[in-house]
């Protein structure tokens, strides 16, 4: 008996729960400060937040070329989150061009767990042309890097969801529903509720794929 109880008390505890937690925690001081127009705390809670997503990939212990490929995409990501702290334009370029080179990472790691659809590739292809659709007569001078970046996250979701893992399948869709809030709050109709709706979306797919380098 009491063997039992060193064997369950000594069983290792996941990170991932302290990661939501602390991203929560986090992102609820972003999200409040940023309603309050506070620039210090809302900087603070946003990186604070993406910095629970880098520690726990860095606690898992990224293994293989997925997690190495994940953690270069997470480090991409943050400066991508850092640099979408301003509303200027080269700011805006600067992180899109992060978040492009976070995609191709992904794409990377994906492929080397991937079991792509053909279907599921015209099912991408076709959301990615009503979303395109959708922001072209918003984008103006940004249509180049907008087709780049939904091509290269269109294909981050495919292979995502032929990898054949729940964590980065869902991570892949919730990164890509984010992304949308992301582009409606810049090309279409700014307003508080994006990032409302598109950030808690953006970090859980953050953790979630971050859980799966270990």
């Amino acid at each position: 008996m009491r063997a039992e109880v060193d064997t369950l008390t000594c069983r290792p505890v996941t990170p991932l729960p302290l990661a939501a937690a602390a991203t929560a925690a986090f992102l609820a001081l972003h999200l409040v400060a940023e309603r309050h127009r506070h620039r210090t705390l809302r900087a603070t809670g946003k990186l604070a937040a993406s910095a629970a997503f880098l520690a726990l990939a860095v606690a898992l212990g990224p293994s293989g070329r997925l997690g190495a490929a994940v953690l270069v995409a997470l480090l991409l990501s943050a400066a991508g989150d850092a640099l979408l702290l301003s509303d200027r334009r080269a700011a805006f370029l600067g992180g899109l061009v992060a978040f492009l080179l976070a995609h191709v990472a992904y794409i990377a790691g994906f492929a080397t767990v991937s079991r792509p659809s053909a279907l599921v590739a015209i099912a991408v292809a076709a959301a990615s042309a009503v979303a395109l659709r959708w922001l072209w007569p918003h984008a103006g001078s940004m249509r180049g890097p907008v087709v780049a970046y939904c091509a290269a996250i269109g294909v981050m979701v495919w292979l995502g969801l032929g990898a054949g893992r729940p964590e980065l399948q869902l991570g892949a869709l919730l990164f890509w529903v984010s992304d949308l809030a992301v582009a409606r709050d810049r090309f279409v109709r700014p307003g508080f509720a994006n990032r409302l709706v598109g950030l808690p979306l953006y970090y859980a797919a953050q953790l979630l794929i971050a859980s799966a380098v270990g």
